[in-house]
């Protein structure tokens, strides 16, 4: 594993789509010790440089509505969001596919791969945006390959969430104006 980012630091987080920058953004290090914890602050600025295949956020100029704190682990071919509303009330939970991490000496390279998991407050949950596999493979927005590893870990990610084997569940407690609680 490369050397952990300090707790306090900046970096940044880029999507890299067919090679090169789709979008960027910072995030704040909330800890990296074997998971990467990181917070997306609402107003964050966000870049998204020219690409062939237009970002659907590419009408955003910076973050909006929410903070969100975002846990990685290297190999994952997702991420767990855990949502706060302008007030900094828990609004849910978010399980986001994605490529796995990649470091960088500033921060990480990612890719979204549609796939989501949304997560009520209570625990109860629901997919989101399946029907934007198909169009992403015909397109070529997402491969073969990472369409079958995003099925793969959703099939994971779906048994944890029955059996309710969080390993996120350890940062239940924090909140953007406190941290832990």
């Amino acid at each position: 594993m490369a050397e952990p980012y300090a707790a306090g630091s900046a970096l940044r987080v880029r999507e890299v789509l067919h090679g090169a920058e789709w979008a960027s953004w910072d995030e704040r290090v909330v800890s990296d010790d074997g998971i990467l914890v990181t917070v997306q602050a609402d107003g964050t600025p966000m870049s998204f440089p020219e690409h062939p295949v237009p970002h659907p956020w590419r009408h955003l100029d910076a973050w909006q509505g929410t903070t969100v704190l975002k846990m990685r682990r290297e190999g994952d071919w997702y991420s767990v969001w855990r949502f706060f509303d302008p007030d900094g009330a828990f609004v849910g939970w978010y399980v986001n596919f994605e490529t796995p991490v990649v470091r960088t000496d500033d921060g990480i390279e990612v890719n979204d791969l549609q796939l989501d998991i949304v997560i009520a407050p209570d625990g109860s949950w629901q997919w989101k945006d399946v029907q934007d596999l198909a169009p992403s493979l015909a397109s070529g927005r997402i491969t073969r390959d990472e369409l079958l590893a995003v099925l793969a870990e959703a099939d994971v990610v779906a048994g944890l969430l029955d059996r309710d084997e969080r390993w996120w569940a350890p940062w239940d407690g924090w909140t953007p104006q406190g941290g832990m609680i």
